[in-house]
């Protein structure tokens, strides 16, 4: 089933944005784990509609209710961990023309097609950004289990239509780094460069238009040889993973496009002995990746999101 994914660790997202809830079942996690539930909160809170005037005006509290998957210490029990997200901003009479008029740059009228005029209208019904909110439940999940083994995931926005966020930095990226965007109420690196980002968004909105933009994500303290080559590789697995998020139109990995411009003597990462006897590479133009497999400097890629 497509909203079915993951070998080692399946995860399962159900759900409408207008039905009674949406969640997410997670199914291989290893047992005797506790969770972190404020840090997860409190990373779901970075996604949660209807903070400010930049997101959506719809409230939603995002407040993951944990159905299974726990025993009676709060740690995984080894069976699969069910949280739901009961929606209650939901005002579905808003979406009763798209019933005749699809709405351009969603997914109405092939959905239309395809389910034979049965599909759930209302916000999108599956299709809907509301179906990040599990994803971001699985994501916490994760993170927080990652980091007992000293991996360290972060993201920051990396643009905002033409206005640009310094990036992360590719080589000698620390966990502190890595994390100071998310800690912030508008997460990039450069306050700077991100108020005139959001002066962007407003001048869109004020316009009665929107906006698109990238976000920049790393992951470090990856282990090398993570990862199998050619369709198993770590970029296929986590293109399938990002491109589950329904704005996402583009994905790249190091530098990208960009290094299709380069020659191979720029491009080229060389690889070098630390005072420890460590392999590293002097530059991280290939993201962290090659042949499918992690090679022990940041993984770094960067997704474009569509306007709406």
């Amino acid at each position: 089933m497509s909203s079915i994914t993951g070998n080692r660790l399946k995860i399962s997202i159900f759900g409408q944005s207008h039905s009674g809830g949406i969640g997410v079942v997670i199914d291989g996690l290893p047992a005797g784990k506790t969770l972190d539930m404020d840090a997860i909160v409190t990373h779901m809170s970075r996604r949660a509609p209807g903070q400010n005037e930049l997101s959506t005006p719809r409230k939603e509290e995002d407040m993951p209710v944990i159905l299974s998957g726990l025993d009676y210490k709060g740690r995984t029990c080894g069976s699969p961990l069910c949280a739901v997200i009961y929606n209650k901003d939901t005002r579905s009479g808003d979406y009763s023309e798209i019933a005749r008029k699809p709405r351009p740059s969603h997914a109405d009228y092939p959905a239309f097609v395809k389910y034979e005029g049965a599909h759930d209208i209302r916000g999108g019904g599956h299709f809907s950004g509301r179906l990040t909110a599990p994803l971001c439940f699985a994501g916490a999940v994760a993170m927080g289990i990652l980091e007992e083994y000293e991996i360290y995931v972060g993201a920051h926005i990396a643009s905002i239509g033409t206005v640009d966020d310094v990036t992360f930095d590719p080589v000698h990226l620390a966990k502190e780094a890595l994390f100071a965007p998310g800690q912030k109420p508008f997460p990039v690196i450069s306050d700077e460069r991100g108020q005139k980002m959001q002066e962007e968004i407003l001048a869109a909105k004020a316009e009665h238009d929107s906006i698109g933009g990238v976000v920049e994500c790393a992951a470090i303290g990856l282990p090398v040889g993570l990862g199998r080559p050619n369709f198993d590789g770590v970029e296929n697995v986590i293109a399938k993973l990002v491109f589950g998020i329904p704005a996402v139109k583009g994905l790249e990995f190091g530098s990208g496009f960009q290094g299709s411009k380069m020659r191979g003597s720029q491009n080229n990462d060389p690889y070098f002995y630390d005072k420890n006897g460590r392999v590293f590479t002097k530059t991280n133009h290939h993201g962290g990746s090659l042949g499918g497999l992690t090679t022990g400097m940041p993984l770094i890629f960067r997704a474009a999101f569509k306007p709406t």
